[in-house]
């Protein structure tokens, strides 16, 4: 036992101590680097503003304080810090400015991308269940969602989402890097800091695999569950009217959900030695900076209330302007 301990010693000793990683970024060709920049600073700016909007809308207009428009605002926050976590970065390097990052912030761009991840897909959860209840329990809907039921599912979402991302941060924290410190992402990604380790990785992905299954599946099955009931519910009414609202309500969101889960399940569910980079790299990009900026589009800026809302705090500014 002593003689394994000391033979483990002695190979970290022999180690290089990687001090940062170089991220390679997007496999672009150089003469396109110039429009790809102006298309992902153009789709950073439009996610943020949209995001933002949505937030102050709610903020500002009272007939927006229900439970749902709670749940988006929360999902508003998260796609606003979900993109700034990684795309600044991406655009820094892009413009052939330093694309190196310290180890410690490695990790900590890791942990805030697996958080605000995490956090996604609680909220996606918590609004589509808030849809089951007005669509399917439409009486019962003002004590089932309950001021205190929701705010007590978002605190829930923060705080699961801190505690796994965590999780996953100390154990990357505990693994021993190479000489090799290039990865080939525009992110600090955990699958492909996982293939730059030298120690054992496998305690590292069986917990990506458990709390995958945790974090991801289980939420995703549930949308879907909350889904199927709302359509289920209104096709009992054989309606034209009840049809259209059935699609009309679960169309949208079920479009970003398929696009959200379907790429995080398919890039940290599956292998990573039958992951290729440029297909982790793409699905990567869908859901880091495609998914946050058509959230607003999607969620808000079609809804009918968001519309009604912008109009009534446009109208408000405009009519209470000094003559």
């Amino acid at each position: 036992m002593d003689k394994r301990y000391w033979t483990q010693s002695m190979t970290r000793k022999n180690q290089t101590v990687i001090s940062e990683f170089v991220l390679l970024g997007l496999p672009i060709d150089p003469d396109q680097r110039d429009l790809f920049y102006a298309l992902f600073l153009a789709m950073y700016v439009t996610t943020v503003l949209g995001n933002l909007i949505i937030i102050i809308l709610i903020r500002l207009d009272s007939h927006l304080h229900t439970p749902m428009y709670l749940f988006l605002s929360n999902l508003s926050f998260s796609d606003i810090c979900f993109s700034s976590v990684t795309i600044p970065k991406l655009l820094q390097t892009m413009q052939g400015q330093v694309s190196s990052i310290p180890y410690a912030g490695c990790l900590t761009q890791m942990y805030f991308f697996l958080f605000f991840a995490d956090l996604e897909s609680f909220l996606l959860v918590a609004m589509a269940y808030d849809r089951y209840v007005a669509i399917c329990f439409p009486l019962h809907y003002t004590s089932l969602m309950s001021p205190k039921l929701c705010l007590s599912l978002v605190v829930l979402s923060w705080v699961l989402t801190m505690f796994h991302a965590m999780l996953h941060t100390l154990l990357m924290a505990r693994l021993w890097f190479c000489a090799d410190n290039k990865v080939p992402h525009f992110f600090c990604d955990m699958s492909a800091l996982l293939k730059l380790a030298c120690s054992d990785t496998r305690v590292n992905e069986l917990v990506i695999f458990i709390m995958g299954g945790l974090i991801l599946v289980i939420p995703f099955l549930l949308i879907i569950m909350s889904y199927a009931r709302i359509v289920s519910s209104i096709l009992k009414v054989p309606s034209a009217r009840g049809i259209h609202k059935a699609f009309s309500t679960c169309g949208s969101h079920l479009s970003v959900v398929s696009l959200f889960y379907g790429t995080v399940i398919g890039l940290y569910l599956c292998p990573s030695t039958n992951s290729s980079t440029i297909k982790e790299t793409v699905m990567a990009m869908m859901y880091t900076v495609v998914t946050p900026m058509l959230n607003p589009f999607i969620y808000s800026l079609r809804n009918r209330d968001m519309k009604g809302a912008l109009g009534r705090v446009l109208f408000k500014k405009k009519i209470t302007l000094p003559v």
